[in-house]
């Protein structure tokens, strides 16, 4: 849609330059067609290298603004964001439905529901009730257990295993807030990757990205009851244990071990190798090759000396 037609239908004033956008994408990957927003000073160099054709900017910030870019000026970036997102998101029903490609091979129960253009690998078994939307692809040798529900786009490597009443691709919990505070759905219009030899457990969920993808890298295991918030990545032969919790924009190195009930403020990283022992809450980007516990989080070591300290004090 036109730049000023979609200005005036969230209550923004015109640009003098007007052009096409065809999505919304963040700023590091966005082309001159695509519409982005900066809500904080920590992504100005990003700001800076944008290919944005327009961007939502404080006027703090709209000085970083790559000449080649239109700046939308307003008090709350993210806000406008979020308003601009409904008149991107992608339809749940194609209009013209493509048969699916499934393998002879595959073995599928009579109800199971498969949506338009979706791609079904070799020796893939789908089970009783699953589900899986549109333009979905699930490569070789890979099962999904009854009750699976697959969104839109999701891309399932070789050798999965996807447990009963997993939801992989829901929205996000992403919303931004007005002064007044009602709450401002952004509409999630990226997707879900899992790549080779991932299983998880039943009852779990992995949200779609908000843009780009939610990545569970190959060889993770995740157990039941996990949520995977959007934009989470999760790197190679990683562990999740049941009743972790992973706040959106997680990035999880290889290797890393999650106990019981651990869980992630978003927005960090956690490095290769690190384990967090079950109930740590880990609000910041930790280092690789340590075992970490307790909340605040602190090594494991130093957690359980505290403790004891703490039993001899109250007895």
């Amino acid at each position: 849609m036109k730049l000023n037609d979609l200005l005036q239908k969230i209550g923004l004033e015109k640009v003098e330059n007007d052009i096409d956008i065809n999505d919304i994408k963040d700023l590091n990957n966005s082309d001159k067609t695509n519409l982005t927003y900066i809500d904080g000073e920590k992504h100005i160099n990003q700001l800076k290298n944008t290919k944005a054709g327009a961007v939502f900017v404080s006027k703090k910030l709209s000085a970083f603004v790559p000449k080649e870019c239109i700046s939308i000026i307003c008090d709350n970036p993210h806000l406008y964001m979020a308003k601009s997102s409904k008149f991107f998101k992608r339809k749940l029903i194609s209009e013209n439905y493509i048969k699916p490609e499934i393998d002879k091979s595959a073995c599928i129960e009579k109800n199971v529901s498969i949506g338009s253009n979706c791609k079904i690998g070799k020796n893939v078994i789908i089970l009783n009730g699953a589900v899986l939307g549109e333009n979905i692809t699930i490569k070789d040798n890979s099962i999904i257990y009854p009750n699976v529900s697959i969104y839109n786009d999701t891309i399932i490597g070789k050798n999965c295993a996807i447990h009963a009443g997993t939801v992989i691709g829901s929205d996000g919990f992403g919303y931004a807030h007005t002064k007044t505070g009602e709450h401002i759905k952004i509409y999630h219009n990226g997707n879900v990757i899992l790549e080779d030899n991932v299983e998880i457990g039943a009852n779990c969920t992995v949200d779609r990205a908000v843009f780009g993808s939610t990545i569970i890298k190959k060889g993770t295991k995740i157990d039941n009851l996990v949520q995977i918030g959007h934009n989470c990545i999760i790197g190679e032969n990683s562990i999740i244990v049941s009743q972790v919790g992973l706040s959106g924009s997680s990035e999880l190195g290889r290797n890393v071990i999650m106990g019981g009930q651990s869980a992630t403020a978003g927005h960090l990283k956690i490095g290769d190798f690190a384990t967090i022992a079950a109930r740590g809450g880990v609000t910041k980007s930790i280092e690789g090759g340590k075992v970490y516990g307790g909340f605040p989080l602190m090594i494991h070591k130093e957690w359980l000396k505290l403790q004891a300290k703490i039993s001899k004090i109250i007895k």
